[in-house]
């Protein structure tokens, strides 16, 4: 799955981790100036499921 994440260095980077504590991710674009709002940027980054390891 392909997500788009637009928000400041700050929102982008918790962002990040909190993804990374749910999924896999397997890439991740570089960061892109937001044209519209001067402080803000972009980043997409490609996820897959995590594996769910069985309790036996």
């Amino acid at each position: 799955m392909r997500i788009r994440l637009d928000g400041t260095h700050a929102e982008i980077t918790y962002s990040m981790f909190r993804l990374r504590e749910i999924f896999t991710v397997t890439s991740v674009s570089q960061t892109f100036p937001d044209r519209t709002r001067p402080r803000n940027y972009r980043v997409f980054v490609n996820i897959i499921p995590r594996e769910i390891k069985s309790a036996r």
